[in-house]
């Protein structure tokens, strides 16, 4: 676990995140346009939409790697503009590109990571154990990441997230490139983490990423269209399934096309 200065304690009745009215734009073309959801503690929500949707743009804010135009975005009760850096502290992150030094070990690129984020010796020592028995990495602990499969790398990439222990845990398209079983196998296991982990924000243009029981944003052209249980969403549809929702909920790209 980490030390317990380096992790500020959020107010028990706050979501793991908040999203209010987010709007943002890259000059004259609008990216998010009024963006509000929470992510409860405990759950796995999967902000679903299309390429361009506006995903990595709200991903980019709530990582303050860039700076809100409007709107508020609290992590466990911190906000990120008023807070600044303590807001991040609960926050673990798998980005959309991998980030790993393909050079070093896995056990070389953890113990990095958890020096980065000032755990101790012991605790690192700890932390690491943990997280390698979790994702049956300590056989490989040795292994080059260069010497690893897609799939494998993007384990290592999950684990290093959860050293410190964090609260909220973000995923970026984390199964870009991977093969249908590396896929399945890397999304039954997130779903697994919020059992006793962390609260997830899965970002992702796959449908089947998604299952029934999650919380589900649909996230299109930088507009929430569909927040909530992802089974409400397809009852209030009258769909059958999730793709009937999608394909609802994302109609007009079809038809702008067949206009064109």
């Amino acid at each position: 676990m980490a030390r317990p200065d380096a992790m500020p304690a959020p107010p028990p009745e706050a979501p793991a995140l908040l999203v209010e009215d987010v709007s943002f734009a890259y000059g004259r073309r609008q990216a998010l346009d009024g963006v509000s959801f929470t992510v409860p503690r405990g759950s796995f929500t999967a902000l679903l939409g299309p390429n361009g949707a506006g995903k990595t743009t709200l991903f980019s804010l709530i990582m303050r790697l860039l700076e809100l135009q409007r709107g508020r975005i609290a992590v466990c009760g911190l906000d990120v503009r008023r807070d600044g850096p303590r807001a991040l502290a609960p926050l673990g992150i798998v980005f959309q590109d991998p980030t790993l030094d393909l050079d070093l070990t896995i056990l070389q690129n953890l113990r990095y990571f958890a020096r980065l984020r000032g755990l101790s010796r012991a605790e690192t020592r700890a932390c690491i154990d943990r997280e390698l028995a979790r994702f049956g990495l300590a056989e490989r602990a040795g292994d080059r990441v260069r010497d690893l499969s897609g799939g494998l790398r993007r384990r290592v990439e999950i684990a290093r997230a959860l050293l410190h222990g964090p609260e909220l845990l973000l995923l970026d398209e984390p199964t870009v490139g991977l093969d249908v079983p590396s896929r399945k196998a890397i999304v039954d296991h997130v779903h697994q983490l919020t059992e006793d982990g962390p609260a997830v924000l899965w970002a992702t243009h796959l449908i089947d990423e998604v299952r029934p029981a999650d919380c589900l944003v649909v996230l299109h052209r930088g507009k929430v269209r569909a927040h909530g249980p992802a089974e409400a969403a397809i009852k209030r549809l009258g769909a059958s399934n999730l793709d009937e929702v999608f394909a609802c909920l994302t109609a007009e790209d079809r038809d702008d096309r067949a206009a064109a």
